[in-house]
């Protein structure tokens, strides 16, 4: 059916949104193409997402979207067996531009085509925000066309019918100025099938994406919640992640349990290349039988190891230096899209 756009809602046929831990068919990963992305500083960009990309291709299969112009600088930097696509790309965020992947219980999979406005129109965005149609035709895959825009990296889920998001983004009205929570609400139930929304209030100070939830707080099991936390009261942060786990607290998933909570070590901002990045490793990956997160040549490191290892102590972690995506204002998790197992729904 090449794609085919239906007009019914995923709730409806079945669909919803998996968890991230669930087993994957592979990954995609948008490669850098925009220099002012990375304050120039494209070529540590490449060598960062090509160290993430190996990282991940040790446990599932990697699809690399290229844009044609930066085809040769993929094919020198990539190892391995990634799979490259060319698409026109005005740059590298899949998890905000690209498509998100529902199933069903009878094991098919389709694509929710939000849309996407590069964060409140922050840049350019017509080719990315093309990348699920091309992506629904590339592997001739069903395609419901959300009234809304959202990106990935704002919203987090169980597998079980609750999400996770932050009010400063979904709420913002450089997204979408015509609808109320309620109606957002709705949108969320209808085309990711969750029952619940649970609302943290902000994400990180001076975040590109106006706070994404995937830079403070993630689920990482059933009714389990990871959130990013600082014990420096100075930190400008410090507020936020406090807010956050106090609600996080008092609230119930979808079945009514409460959430239970683990805490991660959040650094504060500093200096890198000259520019100040603001390094968090809530922005990690969950791949089949594996974890990818990120390092940054501080003490910090040791201690987010330590709980990652803890908790995921069913995967291997694999770290990978990335401080050169947080140049960009991003991470592992937002450099990256799973894609579900599951035969592809036409």
């Amino acid at each position: 059916m090449n794609g085919l756009k239906v007009s019914t809602r995923p709730f409806q046929d079945g669909f919803s949104m998996p968890a991230e831990w669930s087993p994957h068919r592979g990954c995609l990963v948008s490669w850098p193409c925009n220099s002012r992305t990375f304050r120039n500083y494209i070529k540590e960009a490449e060598q960062a997402y090509a160290s993430i990309i190996s990282a991940i291709g040790r446990f599932e299969q990697v699809t690399v979207i290229v844009d044609p112009s930066t085809l040769p600088s993929a094919r020198s930097n990539l190892k391995g067996n990634p799979r490259l696509m060319p698409i026109n790309l005005d740059d590298s965020w899949i998890r905000d531009n690209g498509p998100i992947f529902v199933s069903s219980p009878t094991e098919e999979v389709s694509i929710v085509d939000f849309g996407f406005n590069a964060w409140g129109k922050k840049s350019s965005f017509l080719k990315d925000n093309e990348v699920p149609r091309i992506l629904s035709d590339e592997f001739g895959i069903r395609r419901y066309e959300a009234p809304m825009v959202l990106e990935g990296g704002s919203v987090s889920v169980d597998g079980e019918g609750t999400l996770l998001t932050t009010e400063q983004c979904l709420l913002n009205p450089n997204r979408n100025p015509g609808l109320t929570k309620d109606e957002i609400e709705k949108n969320l139930r209808e085309y990711l099938g969750v029952k619940k929304v649970i609302w943290l209030g902000r994400g990180q100070a001076n975040d590109i994406t106006d706070g994404h939830v995937d830079g403070v707080a993630c689920f990482c099991a059933p009714k389990t919640v990871m959130v990013a936390r600082t014990k420096n009261e100075s930190d400008v942060n410090f507020d936020t992640l406090e807010e956050n786990r106090a609600l996080l607290e008092t609230s119930t998933d979808c079945k009514g349990r409460s959430i239970e909570i683990v805490d991660i070590v959040q650094p504060g901002p500093r200096d890198y290349l000259g520019l100040q990045i603001t390094p968090g490793y809530i922005n990690h990956y969950v791949a089949n039988d594996g974890i990818v997160a990120p390092e940054f040549g501080i003490p910090e490191d040791a201690l987010a190891a330590e709980t990652l290892r803890s908790f995921y102590s069913d995967r291997q972690v694999v770290f990978v230096r990335t401080s050169a995506l947080e140049i960009g204002g991003g991470g592992i998790h937002c450099i990256t899209q799973q894609i579900p197992d599951g035969a592809f729904a036409r």
